[in-house]
């Protein structure tokens, strides 16, 4: 399985670095999607996880995003990330926001899930592609709607919004997760 989960991770953080790639780089002040934050939140965001993640696996200090060079940073941070994931010990304990458990657990269930609402939460911010893998949608969203009342908790994601007839798929589990789309 931990092939599987290198493989889906290593896909969804390129679909996010295709993003970021394409930003204007007038658009990292631009509000996004979730409340309070800027595109370069977003990043930043995404940026914090895969850091800790590579921190818990390697035993260092998590490494520092500069949100004054969001491209930049992100590029060093996805580097390190898919480096990581590609030779470390999945089996590995590490923290998580539910407390320790396996980084292949933590990565499979809960960071490419977080990566791929977030892609979508970037482009929205800066103009750019919205479109999200359609298979990735469709696992993330049966995977997160037992957790539905989980999820909700403060800091997770907000209340959901109620789809409405005739939206798609990636509608409909942005939506679920809160997204006025």
């Amino acid at each position: 399985m931990s092939q599987e989960v290198i493989d889906r991770l290593t896909h969804l953080v390129n679909q996010f670095d295709a993003r970021v790639s394409a930003a204007p780089a007038d658009s990292w002040g631009n509000a996004a999607p979730c409340e309070g934050w800027t595109a370069a939140d977003v990043v930043g965001h995404v940026a914090a996880n895969a850091t800790g993640l590579i921190a818990g696996l390697t035993g260092t200090e998590p490494l520092q995003f500069d949100a004054t060079d969001p491209v930049g940073s992100w590029g060093t941070v996805r580097d390190a990330l898919l480096n990581t994931v590609r030779t470390a010990d999945l089996s590995t304990t590490v923290p998580g926001p539910f407390g320790p458990q396996p980084a292949e657990q933590l990565i499979g269930r809960l960071m490419c899930n977080d990566v791929l609402v977030h892609t979508w939460d970037l482009a929205r911010a800066v103009g750019g592609d919205e479109i999200l893998d359609a298979d990735a949608v469709a696992g993330a969203y049966s995977g997160l709607k037992p957790m539905d009342a989980m999820i909700r908790m403060p800091g997770v994601f907000g209340p959901k919004i109620d789809a409405d007839e005739g939206d798609d798929l990636q509608t409909e589990f942005l939506k679920f997760l809160g997204r006025a789309v």
